[in-house]
């Protein structure tokens, strides 16, 4: 498992009984999980004292209750000895505005990233980020030196972004944004000749497009990803696609990158899942998957 392990804004305190128990800066949220099937016993105080609680609804979604928790909040990371700087706010289906596990794949990019430019300093190095959320992925990429284009259907993710990259301090020129539906994105993209070095990837299980079209990710996936192949340079340096899909297997993904970005590419693959320590535990919380394909200089 790939652990993002670096975290001093953020930890997972403890894990029962369906709820996981989180430090968000100065601020304790507990909110669901459907991984925590334990019921272990609940020691710590906090369990009784937090800031804010989601309760998920047996007909689906849910609500948050507030006890002393405002509308929103910042939280850092250090990435290579450079703070990135994240907005959160509680909004619909238990989420904040960043999934902290992906540190883990943010360190594992950057360091490719700054060892390219490190090689070739005078080197653009440009990346992609599609269905890119908050901007994590797109800040430390930008962040280590990348060129980055952001794409994502939703408006106010976009914005939302631009206020983590603006706060982060990274230069406006460092950051292409883009509201738009990923698929046709990429196939504009590959019709006007334009290539990138890096793809970064987090598609949603479930999803419908402007039009009405119906993304499923079991379904849709495969046919993507031989699409997006074609966006890249002769040697890129890597492609990430992360997925919280329950029931989607890192080796479902290994064998999915295997088969499209691999194939016409000299690289390597790994998969494996992603996920949080957990300060009451021994035993690391899990939080999806992630495939990576990479070339080893």
């Amino acid at each position: 498992m790939w652990l993002a392990e670096h975290w001093n804004d953020y930890e997972v305190i403890d894990a029962s009984c369906g709820e996981k128990l989180e430090r968000w800066g100065d601020y304790i949220l507990l909110r669901p999980d459907p991984q925590v099937i334990w019921k272990t016993k609940r020691f710590d105080p906090r369990w009784k004292k937090v800031n804010a609680h989601y309760h998920r609804s047996a007909k689906g979604g849910g609500e948050w209750e507030f006890f002393d928790l405002p509308k929103e909040w910042e939280i850092s990371y250090s990435l290579a000895d450079m703070p990135l700087r994240f907005r959160l706010q509680p909004f619909s289906f238990k989420h904040t505005g960043l999934f902290p596990e992906q540190a883990a794949n943010w360190e594992w990019f950057s360091a490719i990233i700054r060892s390219a430019k490190e090689r070739k300093p005078k080197r653009e190095i440009k990346v992609l980020n599609l269905f890119a959320y908050t901007g994590g992925a797109t800040i430390a990429a930008a962040a280590a030196g990348a060129q980055v284009t952001h794409v994502d259907a939703s408006k106010g993710m976009v914005t939302w972004a631009k206020e983590n990259a603006h706060i982060s301090g990274i230069p406006e020129t460092s950051i292409r944004w883009l509201v738009d539906d990923c698929k046709k994105f990429v196939e504009r993209e590959i019709r006007r000749g334009n290539h990138y070095d890096a793809v970064i990837m987090d598609p949603p299980s479930y999803g419908r497009g402007p039009k009405g079209e119906i993304w499923k990710l079991e379904d849709a996936l495969y046919d993507f990803l031989v699409l997006t192949e074609q966006l890249l340079v002769k040697e890129p340096l890597f492609v990430l696609i992360n997925s919280y899909t329950t029931g989607l297997q890192p080796g479902v993904i290994r064998y999915l990158i295997s088969q499209t970005i691999a194939s016409g590419h000299a690289g390597d693959v790994e998969a494996d899942e992603i996920g949080l320590p957990v300060t009451h535990s021994a035993a690391p919380l899990p939080c999806g998957c992630s495939g990576r394909f990479f070339v080893n200089f």
